[in-house]
C-alpha cells in the first residue's frame, strides 16, 4: 500500500539497502546519483578523450587570438597546414621561403624625376650601410613605361632581392599583386609641376654644380640651337619639349603602366589619385621636405632612423649644394600661365597630394613652416594643350655621380 504525502503525491517505497549499495550510494553517501551525473553528458568519451578535445579547444582559442593580433595566421599554424598535407612540390624542394620581418621589409621608392630623388637617394646609401638594409638599384635610368615581359621580369627580380631591401629607379608605377607577388610598401615625392618642368629644362641642358660638363655628357646629341632655346620662345611657340603629352609627367609615375595612364585627362588622374590612398604609404611635397623626412623616420624607422640629423650635417649639406640645377631662370609671367593651363591635370594631383600630406602632418603633430601657401594657379583653357610629334622618354637621372661623390 502506496502513503499518501500532505500534497496528495505519493512516496516511493523503501528501496532495500542491497539495491542502493549496488546503485552506488549507502548510508551517508547520499550522492549516488549526483557523481554519475557528469559522466552521463558524455556517455561516449573517455577522460583521455575528454582532456584531448578541451586541449583542442585551447590550441584554436590562442591561435585565434594570435592571428587576431598579429593581423594574420601564426607561423606554428603554417606549419600545421604543411604538416596536414596542404603542401606544394615547391614547399618541399623548391628554395626556403623568405623570413617575415616584423616590420614592412619590401620598399619601392619609384622616384619622380627632378623631385630631389638624388638628394634622398644620397642619404639612402648613408642610411643602408648605418641600419643594414639591401639598397638596390637599377642600371635602366630613362625607361620609365615597360612592356608586360618587361614589368613582369622587373617585379620577379626586385621580389627575390634580400629583405629587408628598399628598392629605388626611375619607373611608373608597378602592379605586383597583378603579377601574383606581394605588394610593396611605395613611397615618393612630388614637387610643384611649373618648378619640376624648369629644373629639368635647364638641367639637361646645363646640368648642375658637379661640373661644368656634365650636361655635355648627358645630352651629346643636342644641337647647340636647341640647348640655348629661350625658355620663353619654347613655350609660347608652343615647342614638343614644353607641350602636352610632355608636360603631363609627374602622374604616369602613380597611374602606372596602362596605356591611357600616358594621356593627360581625367582617367589617368583618378587612377592615380586611387593609388596614392591604396599602394602608397607616404607620398611628400619636395617644398617640405624636412616634414616628409621626419614621417619616414616615423613610419619606417628600420630605413629612415635618424635620417634628418644627417640631412641637415654640414657634410652632407655641402655634397647635396652641388646637385642644385646651374642657369635656371624664371619665365615671363604669359609664358607663366600657359605652362599652368597645360598642366591643369598635373596641378590636380599635385594638390590633392599635398592636401592629404598635410592632413598627415596634423595627424602627427607636425605644423608647416611654410612661410605662406602658394596660390592656386587659375586655368583660363578648359583641357591642355597636345602636340601630334612623338616625344622620346626623358633622358633620367643616374646613380653614377654618387661614386664620383663618394671618390672625394
Amino acid at each position: 500500500m502506496k502513503k499518501q504525502q500532505p500534497g496528495g503525491g505519493e512516496c516511493p517505497a523503501p528501496r532495500p539497502p542491497a539495491a542502493a549499495a549496488a546503485a552506488g550510494g549507502g548510508p551517508g553517501q547520499g550522492g549516488g546519483l549526483m557523481k554519475r551525473r557528469p559522466l552521463s553528458l558524455l556517455p561516449f568519451l573517455s577522460l583521455r578523450d575528454y582532456v584531448f578535445c578541451m586541449a583542442t579547444l585551447l590550441l584554436f582559442c590562442t591561435g585565434s587570438l594570435f592571428y587576431q593580433l598579429n593581423g594574420g595566421p601564426p607561423h606554428f599554424l603554417l606549419a600545421l597546414r604543411q604538416c596536414l598535407g596542404n603542401s606544394t612540390y615547391l614547399d618541399d624542394h623548391g628554395p626556403p621561403p623568405l623570413k617575415v620581418l616584423p616590420f614592412p621589409s619590401q620598399v619601392v621608392y619609384n622616384r619622380v624625376g627632378k623631385c630631389g630623388s638624388r638628394t634622398v637617394v644620397l642619404l639612402l646609401r648613408i642610411l643602408s650601410e648605418k641600419h643594414g638594409f639591401n639598397l638596390v638599384t637599377s642600371d635602366v635610368h630613362n625607361k620609365t613605361r615597360l612592356t608586360k615581359n618587361e614589368q613582369m621580369e622587373l617585379i620577379k627580380n626586385i621580389s627575390t632581392a634580400e629583405q629587408p631591401y628598399l628598392f629605388t629607379r626611375h619607373v611608373h608605377f608597378l602592379n605586383f599583386s597583378r603579377f601574383g607577388g606581394d605588394q610593396p610598401v611605395y613611397i615618393n615625392i612630388i614637387r610643384d609641376p611649373v618648378s619640376r618642368f624648369l629644373s629639368n629644362y635647364f638641367f639637361r641642358r646645363f646640368g648642375d654644380w658637379r661640373g661644368e660638363q656634365n650636361h655635355m655628357i648627358r645630352t651629346p646629341n643636342m644641337r647647340q640651337e636647341e640647348r640655348y632655346l629661350d625658355i620663353n620662345v619654347c613655350i609660347l611657340e608652343n615647342y614638343p619639349e614644353c607641350s602636352n603629352p610632355k608636360l603631363f609627367y609627374i602622374i604616369p609615375y602613380f597611374c602606372g603602366q596602362h596605356p591611357r595612364c600616358r594621356e593627360p585627362g581625367e582617367w589617368a588622374l583618378e587612377r592615380a589619385k586611387l593609388n596614392v590612398n591604396e599602394n602608397f604609404l607616404l607620398v611628400g611635397i619636395l617644398e617640405e621636405l624636412e616634414d616628409v623626412l621626419l614621417l619616414l623616420e616615423r613610419f619606417l624607422p628600420h630605413y629612415f632612423k635618424d635620417v634628418l640629423s644627417i640631412y641637415k650635417n654640414p657634410e652632407h649639406r655641402k655634397l647635396g649644394n652641388l646637385t642644385v640645377t646651374v642657369k635656371k631662370t624664371v619665365p615671363s609671367p604669359e609664358a607663366i600661365q600657359i605652362l599652368y593651363q597645360r598642366m591643369r591635370y598635373e596641378y590636380e594631383f599635385y594638390y590633392y597630394v599635398k592636401e592629404q600630406f598635410h592632413l598627415l602632418k596634423r595627424k602627427f603633430g607636425l605644423k608647416s613652416h611654410n612661410r605662406k601657401p602658394s596660390p592656386r594657379p587659375e586655368f583660363f583653357i578648359p583641357s591642355p594643350l597636345e602636340t601630334e610629334e612623338p616625344i622620346n622618354d626623358e633622358e633620367e637621372d643616374d646613380e653614377k655621380w654618387l661614386e664620383d661623390i663618394y671618390k672625394r
